[in-house]
């Protein structure tokens, strides 16, 4: 039995700036709208690292500097795919905040973030990103129905 799987790879960045707010982005996506973090999907042949540069300045206008891994969300598809997100944070960045067709990105308080109508399981997220006690966030489909692990 081989030990290689089909996965995605996937990407969502934590953005703070000076001022203590973070960067979020109202998802105009019917499969998962809602509040969340600008990131996306991993080119054939890219890295990680610029993967989320990309994906942050394409969704933002920002450009990113020393994005640090900080955790990762995982569960398996309908195709029985491996779907991978990897969870980046930085304080680093340049450039002038701007909206894309994925949604209106714009700074808010971290305690004003319930505020919002947040996408599917991204208040479970959001803890990877701002416990340093956990690095996983795992969707366990052992049974009939989906629950969400942190690890």
């Amino acid at each position: 039995m081989g030990r290689a799987e089909a996965a995605i790879f996937t990407n969502m960045c934590m953005i703070e700036n000076e001022k203590g707010q973070i960067l979020v982005q109202d998802r105009q996506n019917k499969n998962w709208p809602g509040i969340t973090f600008p990131g996306g999907h991993i080119e054939k042949g890219e890295s990680f690292h610029d993967a989320v540069v990309r994906e942050v300045e394409e969704e933002t206008g920002l450009h990113i500097k020393h994005p640090v891994l900080c955790g990762t969300k995982q569960f398996q598809t309908n195709q029985d795919e491996r779907y991978v997100v990897l969870f980046y944070k930085t304080n680093s960045f340049s450039g002038e905040l701007t909206s894309s067709d994925e949604g209106e990105v714009f700074w808010i308080e971290k305690d004003a973030l319930t505020d919002y109508q947040l996408a599917n399981d991204f208040l479970e997220m959001y803890k990877v990103f701002v416990d340093e006690q956990i690095s996983e966030f795992y969707y366990d489909q052992s049974n009939e129905e989906a629950n969400v692990v942190l690890f």
